[in-house]
């Protein structure tokens, strides 16, 4: 299958895991903390990675393991944290929403940091895109007056790790394979997070605690298929279009978490709705070809 068609089928699929990971994210917190749901998760994804994995790691030269670091911190460590702080204040949809800052920042440090042009169409695009994100966020704030909006700051620190990881892929190594990336990334953090995770006390709550072990099954769902299948779907999805067209997955993911919150029960307003279209309306214009002469 060509390029062209294949990226929206990756583009498609991973709104549907990314999406549905804020929900789990959500349902996980309720039986573990912030730091034990981030390096739970490092962990499991892990386990799933390194059996098929490891053998591509080799393919790694020394002079690229700088830049798998580098992704390793900002696209796989901090944002884990990150994104199970900030929902222990805000709600699965609000998160999601939150999340499309990640092509700003995509576009803001691929123009500063990594010398990549931008178009006044890709510039639009985002800012339309950001518009329907904001609709969103303030028609779900008027629903959930009771949640602490000052946690959307660690949400911004995780997207503008995205934002750099991104473009480091694409700049530096875009030649790798993306499961080698992956797996690199995890070689890398799964000795500080196992660390994390021991002094948390995990290891002796666990057995005794029937809170924790839902919260786990919730965790193992989410290393496998919102880590572990979709890092590997994503670092592809940079290599085979650009650094804006696989971060604009965070204009439709916001969609299919408010799928999710409606069967939670939460409310929909008329100006949600409206906010998607906008939102997708933004994607349209980000990754639209201009007309040949």
């Amino acid at each position: 299958m060509d390029h062209a068609k294949l990226k929206w089928i990756y583009l498609s699929l991973l709104s549907i895991i990314w999406g549905s990971s804020f929900i789990l994210i959500e349902q996980a917190i309720k039986g573990l903390d912030f730091v034990q749901v981030g390096a739970l998760r490092i962990c499991v994804t892990a386990v799933f990675l390194f059996p098929i994995g490891l053998k591509k790691v080799k393919a790694i030269q020394r002079s690229q393991w700088k830049w798998i670091f580098w992704t390793a911190m900002a696209g796989s460590l901090f944002p884990v944290f990150l994104f199970a702080l900030a929902q222990e204040q805000l709600d699965s949809a609000v998160t999601s929403m939150l999340n499309s800052l990640t092509p700003l920042n995509t576009i803001v440090f691929g123009s500063l940091l990594f010398g990549v042009a931008v178009s006044k169409r890709q510039i639009y695009g985002v800012l339309i895109g950001l518009i329907g994100a904001l609709v969103l966020i303030i028609a779900g704030a008027n629903f959930n007056e009771s949640q602490n909006y000052w946690y959307s700051a660690f949400v911004f620190l995780a997207t503008i790790g995205y934002g750099l990881n991104v473009n480091i892929i694409k700049k530096y190594l875009n030649d790798v394979n993306a499961m080698a990336i992956v797996t690199g990334n995890f070689v890398i953090i799964i000795i500080p997070a196992f660390i994390i995770l021991a002094f948390t006390g995990f290891f002796n709550d666990i057995l005794k605690n029937e809170a924790m072990q839902v919260a786990l099954g919730y965790v193992v769902v989410l290393s496998l298929f919102g880590t572990a299948i979709a890092k590997v779907i994503y670092s592809r999805l940079v290599q085979i279009s650009s650094p804006v067209f696989a971060s604009s997955v965070t204009y439709t993911m916001p969609i299919v978490a408010i799928f999710w919150g409606i069967l939670a029960g939460e409310k929909l307003s008329f100006y949600q709705i409206l906010g998607g279209f906008v939102i997708l309306l933004g994607v349209y214009l980000v990754n639209k070809r201009k007309k040949k002469a």
